[in-house]
């Protein structure tokens, strides 16, 4: 790990050319806009190292599981988010010299991301044949005013010589995945047209039949003149271009405008595809490329005004958690309710591009706090769409009642193809019922347990309730064969983060039934019906409830992750060997396995969730068994970590844990941000500084806060949405000031007084 990018507090800037890190810089100066994104592959060719990523939101591909094929209830294939349409593509040939910045020399090379508007920007001088230079300026976004359109303004000057130089804009369906199976392809092409008038190809997936229509529109000047120029035209079945060839004198710019238009099926029907992207992209070029820009940094500007965080003292740690609020807010829009977010977002295809449980444990208090409410609300929407499909997923493994939410998935089937996580990782239920806590507890927004929430919330308990067993040994329920959060410990009893949330769950889900009935008794008495529910299901809920098994070591009074934990050789990280780490990386998986060490919070992502369940003191005692013995590889487990020490008072800690979240992708931690960004632990990361060094709670319908900030920093500052108001929270030492900049009032706790906020005013405390 080391510091590559400059510290600015608002862009991320590359100097110079290194090429061993060119697929890092991929991911991170990606764009998007919820939509689609793209990876920052050049425009111009390029035949070194390079991850080509394209992606539209929702396009997905079923590639068969080619393991386990013999387990009943395996999933029947692996969701791969697809690499599509290569819409950046310029080629440029100067003098008949390909620009090829793997084979020629580059100076002065810069490559910035603008996080405060949403644009890439780059620029460098490659040195050609018999030293002819020339300097290039390239300009890009994806709209988040137009969802549809992408723009690139591609500027070639040769400094030192007279030149013709050919720029060929194109269109290319001839991709694929870097994680394809053997080569193979996944897209077939449908049409493709190129004259004066239009140029678009569509392209078509092999299986569940995705359109993708990517139409395209260019202008060509010299210097600041518009030329009218006659391009070669090159139309194949999967491909289209124009190159328009121009002779300039030395320090003449010649300047490429290139809009495209790209849209898919799951928004229009097919044949209307193409005229909808020629619309698009007609329309984008009559608006130009400066007033869509400035539209593009003013729409910035109204969501940076909801989501900033501005730290003083600190810039690397101002520019980490700007990186990470850009990245969730262009990586989920909540426009459209059947989308949800990728472990990757729009970075990068590992993963495959699914949702995750990450989405309902890290990402949904982001969009609580910095969003309008219906935001939230439709990635809880999302998991009720599915919810036929989690039936289903129970009904697979053999359960008669209730449903399984799946590890995996892009249409709610379950679609990983590990056994210990697709059988055994059935924790995601709990923090699936724990998000719609969350989110009702936050908004107060009750109404959504009976229009959506509590039919959820009755399925996983009925889960639950099937997959405990009775032990006569013991005479408690117990849960067998599970892997918790920790996945470098598979198939093991009595998980207690698992356990724990499977009785929270039917404990809320009993809580939500009463809500209901007080609130909305016709609609539970409809609920009652469409889900048979009975009294005899009650009853037996809270029998588990009560019977449940804990492991527990009475000796150092902390809950055991599992049963038989302290069979282990119980060493310390700080002990091993440093060459060991990451452990990932030089042990065995059997090695692993057989070991005490943790990948990321199991039991103390327990005490984060139900905080308000458990006293400092067993959260201190369990933070000081566990976090030695924590190594950290999962994106997910520095901000949990962070979060827990600011409550502890352990100062030093949560600042080292928010730096290893927050620069996570900036300083590749893990060496693996070249297949793309960690979007999810971007959201822990948010988490960090407004839970952890903000101490945001709610409780009792109030926002609590309880700062700690850290010494490192000068001051911090947030703006929070919560039930109606926008609140913006500064914290200096032990100063804190909120100003209500909305006209609803509202109450807080901070450091424990109770304080009425009117709207429009603000509350200053020593």
């Amino acid at each position: 790990m080391q510091q590559y990018y400059l510290l600015d507090p608002w862009s991320i800037i590359e100097k110079d050319f290194d090429p061993q890190h060119h697929e890092i810089s991929e991911s991170v100066f990606s764009i998007g806009n919820g939509y689609m994104g793209q990876r920052a592959n050049f425009e111009e060719k390029y035949s070194g190292a390079s991850l080509q990523g394209s992606y539209m939101a929702g396009v997905y591909y079923p590639d068969k599981t080619r393991v386990g094929w013999w387990k009943n209830g395996y999933p029947e294939y692996f969701a791969k988010v697809l690499n599509s349409t290569n819409w950046v593509a310029i080629d440029v040939v100067i003098d008949g010299q390909t620009l090829d910045l793997s084979t020629c020399k580059v100076r002065d090379f810069t490559r910035e991301l603008s996080m405060k508007e949403g644009i890439l920007r780059r620029s460098f001088v490659a040195v050609l044949d018999d030293n002819k230079e020339v300097r290039v300026e390239s300009v890009r976004f994806v709209s988040i005013v137009t969802k549809e359109i992408g723009a690139i303004r591609y500027v070639v000057t040769p400094l030192n010589f007279d030149a013709t130089i050919t720029l060929t804009p194109a269109l290319n369906g001839n991709v694929m995945n870097r994680d394809s199976n053997h080569g193979e392809q996944f897209w077939d092409s449908v049409t493709a047209s190129n004259n004066t008038k239009e140029t678009f190809i569509t392209m078509m997936t092999k299986k569940l039949d995705f359109y993708v229509c990517s139409a395209m529109q260019c202008d060509i000047y010299l210097d600041d003149n518009f030329q009218t120029l006659e391009p070669e035209i090159t139309t194949l079945d999967d491909s289209v271009q124009k190159s328009f060839t121009i002779a300039t004198q030395h320090n003449q710019s010649v300047t490429l405008i290139k809009y495209v238009a790209n849209v898919t099926s799951r928004d229009h029907a097919i044949t209307e595809l193409t005229r909808v992207a020629v619309q698009h992209v007609n329309e984008a070029k009559a608006t130009g490329f400066s007033t869509l820009m400035q539209e593009q940094i003013n729409a910035w500007e109204t969501k940076w005004q909801d989501s900033d965080i501005v730290i003083e003292g600190d810039i690397a740690a101002q520019q980490a958690i700007r990186f990470a609020i850009f990245q969730l807010n262009q990586t989920y829009t909540g426009d459209d309710e059947r989308l949800n977010i990728g472990p990757k977002g729009f970075t990068g295809e590992k993963y495959g591009g699914s949702t995750y449980w990450d989405t309902e444990a890290y990402c949904l208090p982001f969009y609580l706090s910095t969003a309008d409410q219906k935001i939230a609300r439709n990635l809880l929407i999302y998991r009720y769409r599915h919810l036929d499909k989690a039936r289903e997923n129970a009904r697979k493994l053999g359960y008669t009642k209730g449903a399984l939410y799946p590890m995996v998935t892009m249409n709610g089937e379950e679609c990983h193809n590990e056994w210990e996580i697709t059988f055994e990782e059935i924790h995601r239920n709990g923090a699936i019922a724990y998000a719609i806590y969350n989110y009702v507890n936050y908004t107060g927004d009750t109404s959504y347990l009976g229009e959506y929430g509590l039919e959820v919330l009755v399925e996983i308990s009925r889960f639950w309730a099937q997959r405990v067993s009775f032990s006569q040994a013991k005479q408690k329920y117990v849960m067998l064969g599970v892997t918790g959060p920790n996945e470098y410990e598979n198939n093991v009893n009595n998980n207690w983060y698992t356990n724990r949330m499977a009785t929270w769950t039917m404990a809320y889900t009993i809580q939500a039934i009463d809500q209901v009935q007080k609130e909305n008794p016709t609609r539970l008495a409809q609920i009652h019906a469409q889900l048979s529910l009975a009294d005899e299901e009650f009853k037996h809920w809270k029998e588990i409830i009560q019977n449940m098994y804990f492991p527990v070591d009475e000796e150092r009074q902390v809950f055991l992750q599992q049963d038989g934990f302290l069979d282990k050789e119980l060493i310390a990280v700080k002990d091993l060997p440093q060459e060991d780490l990451p452990l990932n990386q030089h042990w065995s998986w059997d090695r692993i396995l057989r070991s005490c060490y943790i990948k990321q919070a199991d039991v103390l992502q327990g005490l984060f969730f139900l905080g308000d369940q458990y006293d400092l003191d067993t959260k201190r005692r369990n933070f000081d068994f566990y976090e030695p013995l924590t190594v950290h590889e999962s994106s997910l487990s520095p901000c949990v970590h962070s979060i827990l020490a600011c409550e502890l008072g352990y100062n030093e800690t949560a600042y080292k844990m928010y730096l290893r979240t927050a620069r996570l992708d900036l300083d590749n931690y893990n060496n693996d941000t070249e297949d793309g960004c960690h979007i999810t632990s971007m959201a822990g990361t948010w988490m960090s500084v407004v839970y952890g060094f903000g101490g945001l709670r709610i409780h009792d319908g109030q926002l609590v806060l309880n700062p700690s900030v850290p010494k490192e920093w000068a001051s911090l500052s947030f703006t929070v949405m919560f039930r109606g108001a926008r609140l913006f929270v500064q914290m200096k030492g032990q100063n804190i000031t909120v100003k209500n900049e909305s006209s609803m009032t509202t109450w807080l706790k901070i450091k424990e007084q109770v304080c009425e906020l009117q709207g429009f005013s603000t509350i200053e405390l020593a």
